[in-house]
């Protein structure tokens, strides 16, 4: 049943009251910030009522908080919208018009509540400048904390918080967007008010991953994102890698001259002397390296100034190699990155295609000592030219890895996650909502076909047990298990569209959510440590 407007009202002039009772509605700054070190979570004052202390903030005459007031917001808001949160404004003077919502007075102040919607995400920024994300270019080390639900957030926070790591908080591809129904302003948007809620002040990044052409990037900048994945796979040409020497002199021959030039006196038959490591790049390498990357080292330029016209130099370029079969050998990292530099081109991240296998959900797959070789000459290549960090694509739950990753780079790196924050979601539901969590194994794997079309995995799904004779306190397992790991990780899509397990998974994870914080926390610290980040103030 609808709460009527009459009790909505009541419940908010009984917020105002409770927090005047504090003493928080005059605090001074000070003792607001020492509440926001002191508080987690949110505090219940009944009958629905609650407020998150840590997201009380001042700002000239006006004062910021998330409570919740009497209900969800509009029953078109996305799932992850209806938990009643609403960002509350006060003043003792007027509320400045750019913020949308209720404006009522009570307990000498006036005030509005309004949605956590894009356009008071616009408006509170403002004011609150931690909010709108920042460029991330001059941080050691970095983290894309993926939230496939806009939900996640919190807890990617609660991990970041104690290290010194800075969080990319909002980051989706296209094809992310299109399996979750969101778009670039609402990832921007609930990675802020996830900011907002958690006190975090420290500043986070946003990205707009793996976009191919300049109109899905002006997409993501026009969401205020500053960081752009640049995925080269339609403008790299892979398959001279395999070619014979012939065909590969004979495609070189067709070149431009200048072209030619530059590689043949710049590359070919040169062994490249860095601090640490050595390089040679046989002739046929060279002329391999300039039939595959030439065009896509041409466009990340032209990519390249597009950003810079746009946020001055603001903004994070990472270069995405990745997307292929073969893996990224040391000489062809170096061409890359030495004709990257030759351009003037700002990188800050690079992600070639690592040895072994990098697949979704689970642990490295490979020879660890092999893998560490050759990251060590990526690390160098890197350092030599413009110390821009090494980028860890499906870098989650890579845990075998991470220390010689971390060791090696110095911590210069940016590891990726995505959709282990996901899978993370669904062990809440294994730990308290069993008939949940059998139900979206079980509709896995009719979405499992279509999602194997989007996604490299290589499960065998015949391992996984079946559930019909597993105990309930035993679900959690499945989150153990690689194959099921896999199966879950790439069929979000599905379930969340699904018109039963969706709903119950949001309404789920809105009435746990101090659950679901503490798995997606739990799960992302166990990675920054492995990495060997040290505590934050260190």
């Amino acid at each position: 049943m609808e709460r009527s407007e009459l009790n909505i009202r009541r419940d908010r002039e009984l917020l105002l009251a409770a927090l005047d009772r504090r003493g928080l509605l005059d605090a001074k700054p000070e003792a607001l910030s020492a509440l926001r070190e002191a508080s987690r979570g949110r505090t219940d004052l009944g009958g629905g009522i609650f407020y998150y202390p840590r997201s009380f903030f001042p700002a000239e005459n006006l004062r910021f908080l998330l409570a919740g007031t009497g209900g969800p917001d509009a029953p078109d808001a996305h799932p992850n919208e209806r938990d009643g949160k609403r960002l509350l404004v006060l003043s003792k003077d007027a509320i400045p018009p750019a913020f949308e919502g209720e404006r009522f007075s009570a307990a000498g102040w006036k005030a509005l509540v309004g949605p956590r919607s894009w356009d008071n995400y616009l408006a509170i920024k403002e004011h609150l400048p931690f909010l709108a994300p920042a460029s991330l270019r001059g941080e050691r080390t970095t983290i894309g904390c993926g939230d496939r639900l806009g939900m996640a957030g919190p807890g990617h926070i609660r991990a970041a918080r104690d290290f010194r790591v800075s969080p990319v908080l909002a980051q989706l591809s296209m094809r992310e967007l299109k399996l979750t129904g969101r778009t670039y302003p609402r990832v921007v948007k609930d990675a802020a008010f996830a900011a907002l809620q958690e006190g975090f002040d420290r500043g986070f990044g946003a990205d707009g991953d793996h976009l191919k052409n300049i109109p899905d990037i002006d997409t993501a900048l026009d969401a205020g994102m500053p960081m752009i994945t640049l995925d080269l796979t339609e403008v790299m040409d892979p398959g001279p890698a395999s070619w014979t020497e012939a065909a590969v002199e004979e495609a070189f021959g067709r070149l431009a001259e200048p072209v030619r030039r530059r590689v043949l006196e710049g590359y070919a038959g040169r062994t490249f002397s860095l601090p640490g490591a050595s390089v040679p790049v046989p002739d046929l390498e060279a002329k391999r390296c300039a039939l595959m990357y030439w065009e896509a080292l041409e466009f990340t330029g032209e990519v390249d100034r597009h950003l810079r016209s746009r946020r001055g130099d603001a903004y994070d370029l990472e270069v995405s190699i990745d997307e292929t079969t073969a893996p990224t050998v040391p000489a062809h990292h170096l061409f890359i990155a030495s004709e990257l530099a030759r351009r003037g081109v700002t990188v800050n991240s690079l992600a070639p295609r690592f040895i072994g296998e990098f697949q979704k959900g689970i642990d490295y797959i490979g020879d660890p000592g092999e893998f560490e070789k050759q990251f060590a000459v990526h690390c160098a290549i890197a350092k030599a030219y413009g110390g821009y960090k090494i980028s860890i694509h499906s870098g989650s739950d890579k845990f075998s890895v991470y220390p010689a990753i971390g060791r090696l780079s110095d911590l210069r790196v940016h590891v990726k996650t995505a959709g282990t924050s996901w899978l993370e979601a669904v062990r809440a539901a294994s730990l308290r909502d069993p008939g949940l969590f059998r139900d979206l194994l079980a509709k896995a794997y009719d979405y499992f076909p279509e999602a194997l079309k989007l996604y490299h995995i290589t499960p065998d799904l015949s391992r996984i047990p079946d559930p019909s004779g597993v105990p309930d306190e035993d679900l959690p397992l499945y989150l153990e298990r690689p194959e099921s790991r896999q199966l879950l990780h790439v069929s979000y899509g599905g379930l969340l569209n699904d018109p039963d397990t969706g709903p119950r998974l949001f309404r789920f994870l809105i009435e746990r959510e101090e659950l679901h914080y503490g798995c997606v926390g739990d799960h992302i610290r166990a990675h920054i440590e492995r990495l060997g980040v040290p505590p934050h103030g260190r």
